[in-house]
This record gives structure tokens, sequence and C-alpha cells, in this order.
């Protein structure tokens, strides 16, 4: 699956289940590992592990691979490895006190959201959606 295509999968496996504050950030000139780290907030246990578990069900339902999913016991912070997309769900006071934002912010995607119908600033114009 193409990493546009992959990456929409995944914000909308998360709108779905109502994830706040999506960010989309391209970390191709940070790691060869991944291109792409999406952040989203759950408000509780229960909701990050179903965030969790719809990216993961969406993506493999799509083609795509999910290699790992961290967190699932607690529920505070759920990592999905979608290979070259990395998902962390943070409840907000994790997600506060973290600010994984500083670590993989430095380019963000532009990318449509369900919530606000507009495009957040989350980046590198050759690889924003249409």
């Amino acid at each position: 699956m193409d990493l546009t295509k992959l990456q929409r999968v995944v914000i909308n496996a998360l709108e779905d289940v109502k994830a706040q504050d999506i960010r989309v950030y391209d970390t191709t000139k940070l790691s060869e590992l991944f291109d792409r780290v999406i952040i989203a907030t759950g408000t509780s246990n229960r909701q990050t592990r179903s965030l969790a578990m719809s990216v993961k069900e969406d993506v493999n339902a799509k083609g795509g691979e999910v290699i790992s999913v961290e967190g699932l016991e607690t529920g505070e912070w759920v990592l999905v490895d979608c290979g070259d997309i990395v998902v962390h769900i943070l409840q907000p006071a994790l997600r506060a006190y973290y600010q994984l934002e500083g670590m993989w912010g430095a380019k963000p995607v532009r990318v449509k959201l369900a919530a606000d119908k507009g495009l957040v600033k989350a980046s590198g114009p050759e690889d924003d959606e249409e």
C-alpha cells in the first residue's frame, strides 16, 4: 500500500472512533525506519485501545500490514507500527508530558480531517493530500 493511501486509512480509522487532535508528521529526514508519525489523543484507556484496534483492523482490511501494537494492556499510550507509519495514541496527560510533537514535529503534513472539515497544518508540499 502506498504511503498516501496508508496515511488516509489510518486517519479515517482514528476519526471513526473520535480521536482528538490528530497530527501527521513527515519523518523521512529524521529516520530511515518510517516515513510518517501520526499522533492522536484518546480520552480514556478504553478509547485509546479502541483507536488502536480500529487502526489495526482498517489497515489489515485494506491490504496493509500492522507489524506490532504495543501498550494495549494499560491503554495510556498505545503505539501501532504500520511499517511506513507509526501511530502514537495517548491520553491527554501523557501527550502533554512527553511532547512527541517536539521530537517528530519538524515537518507537519497537511491533511484533511473530518472534525474541522478543513486542512490542518500538520507540511511538505510534495506530500500534501488533495
